[in-house]
């Protein structure tokens, strides 16, 4: 081989080694989203504010100076089979972090799965107690939605009895014991607490026991559909004039379900809603539909959580300038950003949030109170 061909060559195989550095340097980020099943209804709203955080960052310079490649898999499967979808992505597809805005059954099992060996960032309102080693929080929990929010509630509304109804599983039941102690600290009483399976589909002897037991405020902790009938027929049962309700998982597809007109003295208490008017908010929401067009899935809660999720995990692997969970953890402590819910502050490993209260008119949620800064009341070890 004579010099020139050998340098040629050499030439080529130091391009070809460049492009595999480069191709290399992408960094893979699974989010796991509900595509199918119960909660599919957020699948594509989720998704389209992963994608949008996909491209705000990259056209930044990505994370930790590497463009991010966008992974999705199914979280709307039953835990087992979710967690073998994130299980493909992780190993077989090479995720070198996961984001996820799923259920808690779903985030058990991943958590499980990835044993704090991945950056796991849990993104949707959830019922707190999540400490694992590599999981950030994102949601809010029922200390931030209620803590602020009853008694700001109890001195403009002043009601004096509650009742409580929810459905059956930890968040339901977690949200509503939490109540309890915000509510009884304002003098006012709990006089029912119930909970429901998610295939209720008639709440006919619910609402008697609401309106037998003199309740003039109703904690609304139902998820999805369970959720709609029950605050349509709240209405239809005449109770919208005779008693508030205050719901911590009720966002806009909720609502358009339910509809404004059997929305009345409902309140909403949440990190985010669509028609937040900061400029912040307000430029989200305008390159959310610049990027997706009029047609786009509805701006809501839990999918602008997704949004967050890889904001805090720019936060943190910046100042961590690492991705690996032995060097993030302790580097989130105080990690913090300005987003479309305001400044956001890691403490614990979940955050310290602006807090919204909303009423519904006409046009939907109105936004009628702002908390600032409120703590996730958690106190995981970092």
């Amino acid at each position: 081989m004579d010099r020139r061909t050998f340098l040629h060559g050499a030439a080529a195989a130091a391009a070809l080694g460049s492009a595999g550095v480069r191709a290399q340097s992408a960094l893979n980020v699974a989010v796991m989203l509900p595509l199918s099943g119960p909660a599919g209804l957020f699948g594509p709203s989720a998704k389209a504010c992963a994608e949008l955080a996909v491209q705000t960052l990259n056209a930044k310079g990505g994370v930790l100076g590497r463009n991010i490649n966008l992974l999705v898999g199914d979280a709307g499967l039953p835990p087992a089979e979710a967690s073998q979808a994130a299980l493909k992505l992780w190993k077989g597809s090479g995720a070198q972090v996961v984001i996820g805005m799923h259920d808690s059954a779903v985030r058990g099992a991943l958590v499980g799965l990835f044993k704090g060996q991945v950056p796991y960032f849990y993104t949707p309102v959830y019922e707190g107690g999540e400490c694992a080693k590599g999981t950030y929080v994102n949601g809010e929990t029922p200390a931030q939605q209620l803590a602020p929010v009853i008694p700001w509630l109890a001195s403009e509304r002043k009601p004096k009895k509650w009742y409580m109804i929810g459905n059956d599983y930890i968040w339901g039941r977690n949200t509503n014991a939490a109540a309890k102690g915000y509510i009884t600290q304002t003098g006012a009483q709990v006089v029912g607490d119930e909970y429901l399976p998610f295939t209720v589909d008639n709440f006919d002897s619910s609402l008697a026991r609401i309106r037998d037991s003199g309740a003039d405020a109703v904690l609304v902790s139902l998820v999805g559909g369970a959720s709609v009938g029950f605050n349509k027929a709240f209405a239809s049962f005449g109770l919208a004039d005779k008693a508030i309700r205050l719901g911590t998982l009720i966002e806009e597809n909720t609502l358009a379900g339910i509809g404004a007109a059997n929305a009345r003295n409902l309140y909403s208490s949440a990190g985010y809603f669509a028609n937040i008017q900061t400029p912040a908010a307000k430029a989200f929401s305008e390159a959310y539909f610049k990027k997706f067009g009029a047609q786009a899935p509805a701006l809501n809660g839990l999918a602008e959580s997704v949004y967050e999720g890889f904001l805090m995990l720019d936060a943190i692997s910046a100042k961590a300038k690492s991705l690996e969970v032995a060097k993030m953890d302790p580097a989130s402590e105080g990690a913090s950003y300005n987003g479309p819910r305001g400044a956001v502050t890691m403490h614990a490993r979940h955050v310290e949030q602006d807090i919204y209260l909303a009423d519904v008119d006409d046009k939907g949620f109105r936004v009628v109170k702002t908390f600032p800064r409120i703590a996730s009341g958690q106190t995981c070890k970092v």
